[in-house]
């Protein structure tokens, strides 16, 4: 059996793609090009448009989306369609038309569903509560089909006072969760009541609930129950809307958006106006408040200033409401409804908030102090419950309001004495910008502030938040810093003091230098030690070093800060403390630009590393491992001792001993030092000096005594392999011996089944990978003089012989084709790569025919191998994959054999006629490869090709 003798650059040069000269004359793709649309009429489409545009760009943006100017051709097309045929079913219309209307406020509009979930989780109680459901009415319910018109009017009268006489099961002692299933019971009560067409009992659910909002007994809970309420007052709200709204729609076309009350018809309007008249009936106030603010967009149907004049009567009407706090969030709903419906109505806004302004001082009436006495509530605790409603009708009244407005608000809070919740609200809602930029008007009115209400660190936090969305003058920005810091300081309760210090510390980074910050990570420090504070606050604490490596991500500049480190020392729970490494290691890899050798940054980043290495243990999930490997392993790419080798491999070895338990660290590791042995060779320029020589097998051992750790056998396979030719590479011939030894040891352990990606997969492809891989190195490697001829090469054959193979699994097959493309390389007086300054078998042996005697040998017996794997495929369930076989070992004959060898050009047709013999063969395959063979017949020294495809006959399936 010979291989075929090979001039590998004339073949590199035969298959060279043949180069054109090309005109591009003006032509080039990143050029604007100008795209021209035509559409025709098609008669059988009904509602098509016939138009030509075309339309170029200039610009130099990404070609496939400035062309078109912003508008695909599909979008024109639909653009241009008929409206009627495409009009959108009235379910989706109605969904535009809500998302517009409320996007009448821009994005910059925090919306109350934002505050909703903060509200129901800080308002919350231990004492018990008390509602009262509706047990429904029997009235009216044996009235007959023909009844009047009246009678049925009389029946619902007679429904609604019922309510109000007392049809209600009043169900005491419950807890707050108890109280909110109840709630949501109702709400959903509601639903049911209106789906079913029973709107009068619905009207009365909504009555009932409003009702709740005048009940102040637990007063702690009070702004959570406003929130639950109001859920239940906006779904019927909704419902009513959307009822006389459908009761538009005439010839399956809806109203538009903005539709004129003109274009509501008179059954929408009598209904409309129906649901007002019933709601005008109801007798006490805050039901009738309510409901009827729910349904204040309803007005939208009857007149154009509908809503204008019924904000004001609703204003007005609040007045009537004696418990200051249920007036307030009464207010408070009114703007919020108002801002849904009408935020251009801006002048009704600031009259409620200035009818609230006149009525402040009832807080501190006999009427509410008693009250706060019976139910044992301070003062300070009760004025928290108004922050929410207030916060937000400042927040609808400084909606893009002028600064005048503003400075109108500041100089009303200062008449009522610079009360501390005014103020408060006012720096919570204005814009960051207004804040800042009177920042030392506030700290004086702050300073003028009672305490005894409202605390001063708490107005000096909301200045804080200001400052950090916009920037205070220059000029003041110390002093601002001093004042608050002077007020914080001071403060004894570590949880009062950690809420100010840490909105604080964005503005010292924000506007000073480290001097300033280690200034107050210091009095932290001083603050959070005693009693071990800092075990209840860590959030705080770890928003404070988050809010540091923003805005100091030098990290040697960050390290030099000296109560940086002590800072991180104060978080002792192990989870706490891993995030917060974490969080400093992904600010590094993000920042850090260059790499670095500082060892004050070295020291610091490797305790981070190490402390995260630490907290794996068995129970660590394998997303976290990867995590922690990911920023562990990019740190230590980013260090470097420049051309002090020695030094950086002293680095790896150190790493190595910190972070054995992560896997992925290793193989970095591993990857780092092969990285750096080429590396050395580069700067060597391949000839190495006795002391660069023992550096590079130092790096060999590092590698090759760390492999083994490695769990995954794939890993290790792959390492032995690369780390072999890195060996290879460096002269260091009989370490690349020991690295591909270890690997041929290592495949008889290779199992069947491996996991990847939590998944497990055969390993037989992962296996034929690597071995194709490996022989391409194998053939570059020179021979050992005492291990005899092609050593490596026969102890894998022998390997790969015993390793146990899946039964309905070809590879083994495939694995000795790959063989053979090796043994047929060895054959040649040249190959067809080297290692730079190695000695491969072409050189040692120079076409010793000994040598070619072994490889023939070998090639015999490997060739047998594949033979006798192709009988065992007789059977008939296995023609397809011997026929599969069978040309696949055949075009390795064709492409590596000397076919001018009687017996291998014997074996090739056979091969053929055995591929095609049960009609499994590809016939357009087989002809495309028998037109190969003709071709290469025609070039020089190939004639014998041209016998070869006379005796290959094509066989038709049939």
């Amino acid at each position: 059996r010979h291989a075929r003798s090979r001039n590998y650059v004339s073949e590199s040069e035969v298959c060279k793609l043949e180069s054109v000269p090309l005109d591009f004359g003006d032509y080039h793709p990143l050029k604007p090009i100008t795209v021209t649309e035509s559409k025709t009429k098609k008669m059988n489409r009904k509602g098509s448009t016939s138009s030509t545009s075309s339309s170029s760009s200039s610009s130099m943006m990404d070609p496939l989306s400035s062309v078109l100017d912003g508008t695909d051709p599909l979008s024109l097309f639909a653009a241009a369609a008929d409206p009627v045929t495409t009009a959108p079913p009235m379910d989706g219309a109605r969904r535009k038309r809500d998302k517009d209307e409320n996007s009448a406020v821009g994005s910059d509009f925090e919306p109350w569903s934002s505050k909703r979930g903060e509200i129901l989780a800080r308002y919350t109680t231990t004492e018990k509560l008390s509602i009262n459901l509706y047990m429904g009415s029997e009235k009216g319910k044996a009235t007959t089909t023909g009844s009047a018109v009246s009678e049925k009017v009389r029946t619902r009268l007679e429904e609604l006072d019922d309510l109000e006489e007392g049809s209600q099961k009043e169900l005491l002692n419950l807890t707050q969760q108890d109280y909110m299933n109840r709630i949501e019971e109702l709400n959903q009560s509601l639903k049911d009541a209106w789906s079913s067409d029973q709107k009068v009992k619905a009207l009365k659910i909504v009555i009932q609930c409003s009702k709740l909002l005048s009940d102040t007994t637990v007063i702690q809970f009070y702004p959570s129950k406003f929130v639950l309420i109001t859920d239940i007052l906006d779904t019927f709200g909704k419902l009513v809307y959307e009822r006389i709204l459908s009761m538009c729609v005439e010839n399956r076309v809806s109203l538009p958006d903005n539709f004129s009350p003109e274009s509501v018809n008179d059954t929408a309007k009598e209904t409309c106006l129906n649901w007002f008249f019933k709601i005008a009936s109801i007798r006490e106030l805050i039901p009738r408040f309510y409901v009827e603010a729910a349904i204040l967009k309803c007005n939208k149907f009857l007149s154009k200033t509908g809503i204008s004049e019924c904000l004001p009567r609703l204003t007005s009407m609040i007045r009537g409401i004696g418990d200051p706090l249920v007036a307030v969030y009464a207010r408070a709903y009114l703007c919020r409804v108002g801002m849904e419906v009408a935020p251009q109505l801006k002048e009704s806004l600031n009259k409620n908030f200035f009818d609230f302004l006149l009525t402040f001082k009832q807080i501190h009436g006999d009427t509410v102090q008693n009250q706060l006495v019976v139910q044992c509530v301070e003062i300070p605790l009760y004025l928290t419950l108004y922050s929410p409603a207030i916060d937000w009708i400042l927040q609808c009244i400084a909606y893009h309001a002028p600064d005048v407005l503003l400075t109108e608000m500041m100089e009303r809070c200062k008449k009522l004495g610079n009360n501390a919740l005014l103020l408060n609200s006012v720096m919570s809602a204005f814009r960051a910008e207004f804040i800042a930029a009177r920042s030392m008007d506030f700290i004086g009115m702050i300073k003028e502030c009672d305490e005894s209400g409202f605390p001063k660190h708490l107005l000096f936090r909301s200045l804080g938040l200001n400052l950090a969305l916009a920037d205070p003058p220059e000029n003041d920005r110390l002093q601002i810093l001093n004042e608050a810091w002077k007020v914080i300081t001071k403060l004894k309760n570590p949880q009062d003091y950690i809420n100010c210090a840490e909105v604080w510390v964005e503005y010292t980074c924000r506007h000073f230098t480290k001097r300033e910050v280690n200034t107050v990570l210091a009095d932290v420090i001083k603050h959070m030690t005693p009693d071990r504070a800092f075990e209840d606050a860590y959030p705080q604490l770890q928003s404070i070093i988050q809010k540091v490596i923003t805005y100091i991500y030098d990290f040697a500049l960050l390290f030099s800060v000296e109560k940086f480190l002590p800072f991180l020392d104060m978080f002792q729970k192990e989870s706490v403390r891993v995030e917060v490494c974490k969080c400093i290691m992904e600010s590094f890899i993000k920042h850090q630009q260059e790499s670095t050798k500082d060892p004050v940054i070295l020291n610091a980043l490797l305790h981070i590393c190490k402390t995260m290495h630490d907290s794996v243990n068995a129970l660590t999930l394998e997303d976290e491992k990867r995590m922690l490997a990911a920023l562990i392993n990019g740190f230590i790419k980013m260090v470097s001792f420049g051309r002090d080798f020695e030094q950086q491999l002293s680095f790896y070895v150190e790493a190595r001993s910190m972070f054995c338990n992560l896997e992925p660290v290793l193989v970095q590791l591993i990857h780092s030092v092969n990285q750096l042995a080429m590396e050395t060779r580069r700067v060597m320029k391949g000839n190495h000096s006795r002391k660069t020589a023992a550096f590079v097998r130092a790096c060999v051992a590092f590698c090759f005594i760390t492999i083994p750790s490695l769990s995954s056998i794939f890993t290790r396979l792959n390492l032995y392999l690369h780390s072999g030719q890195v060996a290879l590479a460096n002269q260091c011939l009989s370490q690349a011996d020991a690295f591909f030894k270890a690997a041929v040891s290592l495949v008889p352990e290779v199992p069947k089944m491996i996991s990847v990606d939590g998944k497990m997969r055969p390993s037989d492809a992962f296996l034929l990978e690597f071995l194709c891989n490996f022989f391409s190195t194998l053939l570059v490697v020179p021979d050992h003089p005492e291990q005899g001829v092609l050593f490596l090469v026969r102890g894998l054959l022998n390997v790969i012989q015993d390793y146990t193979w899946e039964d309905n699994s070809d590879d083994k097959v495939r694995i000795y084709t790959n063989v053979l493309h090796l043994l047929s390389a060895m054959t040649q007086e040249a190959y067809i790569y080297h290692v730079d300054k190695v000695d491969s078998n072409d050189t040692l042996y120079g076409g010793d025919s000994k040598f070619l005697a072994e490889i023939n040998k070998l090639s015999e017996t490997v060739v047998s191998q594949i033979l006798d794997h192709l009988k065992t495929l007789g059977k008939e369930e296995t023609l397809k994959r011997q026929s599969q076989l069978a040309l696949y070992f055949f075009n390795t004959i064709l492409a590596h054999g000397d076919l001018r060898n009687n017996r291998l050009n014997q074996l090739s047709v056979n091969l053929w006629n055995l591929a095609q013999k049960h009609g499994f063969a590809d016939t357009k395959t087989m002809v495309k490869t028998l037109e190969y063979i003709k071709r290469r017949s025609k070039q020089p020294e190939m004639s014998h090709f041209t016998d070869l495809a006379l005796r290959l006959p094509l066989q038709s399936r049939t």
